[in-house]
């Protein structure tokens, strides 16, 4: 028996007899009132956690449906580059050209492009600097103060040398900071396409004292630079049916949107470097010696372990003795979102392959001798493991290859190529925690194959689609690589400090990267623990499951919003969640649930002082009522008064008749009142211990909430005496206060239950 008795149900039963003998008096009374000021109170608009997400939403539309899949007028732009680059290593230098073919596949006419430069950051203006106020560190550790206040600062950016149209002929073109636009001589129609070139170098910033995305690392015991190229070419902002131009300035936290299409590379360097790239090789004989060739071919059917290529000791070989001589690498990728490089003699060379949906890929690292032995007994097999996860909840891997590339203090990633931080002592030794880190930091570099390269959401408005969605994945891979593994985010206690915080700053999950206080936790800890929570504690993993994959097909190689995502999830599952979207993504609010009070109720012929209070309003006792049921809150004088006068049980023996022989009343009723302190509504998720040693675990939904925001009640009946009550016993919803998540013993006894014992006896 789980039926909730309040003094609702008593009030509306007295109520109602009441009316139909004084009804009359209610319409006087009314018409009275009439004649009379009232005062008016103001009202309110829809403030329930429930409601439902139309005013957050854009309206669905020919181009993105109701459903989060892709309209049937969906479109997007399609770019190819075909580029020769060449890398000047005594100079730290890098030139290129590249040709561009620009398909416009919307329906509005295009009279300008625009251009994204992001090397420009560097430029002399340095806008990531400038974005941020700062002022005198009162402290600073030595190294920082040192290279903050003495260095001779670095300014790169790209020197444009020219735009020439399809035929040679200068284009106009005008430079706004990060962006640049390319005046056309005619306007490009829907279905054209308009091809153009640009010619273009800048100098290659050192990436270590800044932790910069792209540049070189400097080992000054062999006079030798390890290159690690991005954002190194001009590169075409996306143009779509939700923002037009995607032009916002690159200011360094809100990283890449970026369009698909087809590259073709040629990229010449020192002929003793060894690299790799976005895309397939095509020219192996002419890069590689006849044994680095054969060990190339080998590795490409090894499933076991990798085979290594360019070993240790060919490296420290190499380091002794720069060669003057040039070679050229030629990559072709075919439907890739950007392409990425990395270079140096220093690189060691290992590679094997893994079978993906039938298909053989390619994973394989590069990595200096410093980074050994960590990095030959872990990188390229993580590399194998993290692709064979992420297409178990997304989508068979698409690409022929991934490639994890060391690099000291970095961790950033390109398609089929990332930068990974990770580097041992300098005797070879290394702790667990660095151990760690580095598969983790591969995990979600190369993970980011799928968030964003392939499913390919805006990171310059959106950081947490990109990063969030990776880090999510990357918990759940992390848990498959080996039992109890170390995660550092993903687990629902861990992001409670955060979420705790001064709420003066945190910014909402839908925040533009760039507004935010704590990048990490807003972009990557908390929405990966939202899902995290989503997946284990509202949907269940099978529904989940199936509902991601499902967003992750349908935007494979598309460009969703969060509308789509949160759209997909819902359509996929049929489980309402604007709740969860509002009060995750588009608050700041925090869970905290507790128990407000546990209270013992006994059968008793009694009424309470509330019942006596209103039957005596309307001249009544409980007398002029038929034998009725009351409910004692908290009894504490039945030890004083064992004995029940036999003449005073007419209320109990009319109860025991109409319970008769086949029906038992249940011995104890616990009304649990629940509080909800933080401002997200969770379902109720209540371990019931019991004095035999039972326990039982009940999860109330969220709607439980629905209607009271603060308070909500609970009837529990049982047999057996209820000692212990216990809120979110797993820690799963990320509750910030578990001080009032427990409840202690209390004790009582029905005085029906000591009626039954004394005619017992």
């Amino acid at each position: 028996m789980k039926n909730e008795i309040d003094i609702f149900t008593v009030k509306l039963y007295f109520m109602t007899k009441l009316i139909r003998f004084f009804g009359f008096f209610f319409v006087f009374t009314s018409s009275l009132l009439t004649s009379q000021k009232v005062k008016v109170e103001i009202g309110h608009k829809n403030t329930n956690k429930f409601k439902q997400l139309y005013e957050e939403f854009s309206t669905p539309n020919r181009y993105r449906t109701a459903s989060g899949s892709p309209g049937k007028d969906y479109y997007q732009q399609k770019v190819d580059y075909k580029m020769d680059i060449v890398l000047d290593d005594e100079n730290s230098r890098l030139y290129g050209t590249e040709s561009v073919s620009y398909k416009n596949n919307s329906p509005d006419e295009l009279s300008y492009l625009w251009v994204q430069l992001d090397q420009n950051i560097r430029g002399d203006y340095n806008m990531e600097n400038m974005k941020t106020s700062s002022g005198v560190p009162e402290m600073s550790s030595i190294d920082p103060f040192v290279e903050e206040f003495t260095s001779e600062k670095f300014v790169g950016g790209f020197n444009i040398e020219k735009v020439t149209g399809e035929n040679g002929r200068p284009l106009r073109y005008i430079i706004n900071k990060t962006m640049m636009r390319v005046d056309l001589p005619n306007p490009v129609k829907s279905g054209q396409v308009f091809n153009f070139s640009i010619k273009w170098w800048y100098k290659i910033n050192n990436h270590v004292p800044a932790r910069d995305r792209s540049g070189y690392e400097y080992f000054s015991e062999d006079d030798n630079k390890a290159y690690v190229i991005a954002q190194f070419f001009p590169r075409l902002a996306v143009y779509n049916d939700v923002e037009g131009w995607q032009n916002y300035q690159f200011w360094g936290n809100g990283e890449f949107a970026l369009n698909f299409g087809d590259y073709d590379v040629k990229i010449t360097v020192p002929d003793d470097h060894i690299m790799e790239a976005t895309g397939e090789l095509q020219n192996p004989k002419d890069v590689l010696s006849k044994s680095e060739l054969q060990r190339y071919k080998k590795a490409a059917n090894s499933f076991e372990k990798p085979v290594v290529i360019v070993s240790e000791e060919e490296v420290r070989e190499k380091e002794k003795k720069k060669s003057n001589g040039k070679s050229t690498w030629h990559f072709v990728a075919k439907n890739v979102r950007d392409f990425a490089f990395a270079s140096s003699r220093k690189f060691i060379w290992d590679m094997m392959a893994v079978k993906i949906g039938g298909k053989n890929i390619i994973a394989s690292s590069l990595y200096p001798k410093e980074g050994n032995p960590l990095w030959e007994e872990y990188s390229t097999r993580v590399v194998a493991h993290t692709l064979e996860i992420y297409s178990k909840y997304t989508f068979d891997y698409p690409y022929p290859k991934a490639v994890s590339v060391h690099s000291k203090n970095q961790g950033m990633e390109y398609p089929m190529i990332c930068w990974n931080y990770g580097r041992p002592n300098e005797d070879g030794s290394y702790s667990d925690r660095t151990k760690y880190a580095m598969i983790s930091v591969i995990i979600h570099e190369v993970g980011h194959n799928f968030f964003p390269m392939i499913v390919n959401s805006d990171e310059r408005q959106w950081g947490w689609m990109d990063e969030g969605l990776d880090t999510f994945v990357q918990f759940l891979t992390e848990q498959e690589f080996e039992e109890d593994y170390p995660s550092r985010r993903g687990d629902p206690s861990k992001i409670v400090r955060y979420m705790s915080g001064d709420q003066n700053f945190l910014s909402p999950i839908m925040s533009n990267p760039e507004n935010v206080f704590q990048l990490g936790p807003n972009a990557y800890s908390k929405p990966a623990t939202a899902l995290n929570i989503l997946r284990e504690t509202i949907m269940g993993p099978e529904l989940f499951d199936f509902s991601f994959k499902t967003y992750a097909k349908r935007w494979k190689f598309k460009h969703p919003t969060p509308e789509d995502f949160f759209r997909t999830m819902e359509d996929a599952s049929a489980v309402d969640l604007d709740w969860f979207w509002r009060g995750w993504f588009y608050s700041t609010d925090v869970v905290d649930i507790g128990i407000k009070s546990v209270d013992n109720y006994v059968v008793s012929e009694k009424p309470s002082k509330e019942i006596d209070s209103i039957l005596s309003k309307y001249g009544m006792t409980a007398n002029d009522l038929n034998p009725s049921v009351f409910m004692e809150k908290n009894p504490t004088n039945f030890e004083k008064n064992p004995e029940i006068e036999t003449d005073s049980t007419s209320t109990f023996e009319a109860l025991d008749n109409a319970l008769g022989d086949d029906k038992k009343l249940p011995k104890y009723f616990y009304e649990i009142q629940f509080e909800k302190p933080g401002g997200l509504v969770m379902p109720i998720i209540v371990d019931y211990s019991y004095e035999d040693g039972t326990k039982e675990r009940i999860k109330y939904p969220v709607q439980i909430w629905r209607k009271n925001d603060s308070i909500v009640k609970r009837l529990i009946t049982s047999d057996k005496k209820l000692i212990g009550v216990e809120l979110d016993p797993d820690a799963e919803t990320a509750d910030i206060n578990l001080n009032n998540n427990s409840w202690p013993e209390i004790n009582s006894i029905s005085d029906f239950d000591k009626f039954k014992e004394k005619i017992k006896g």
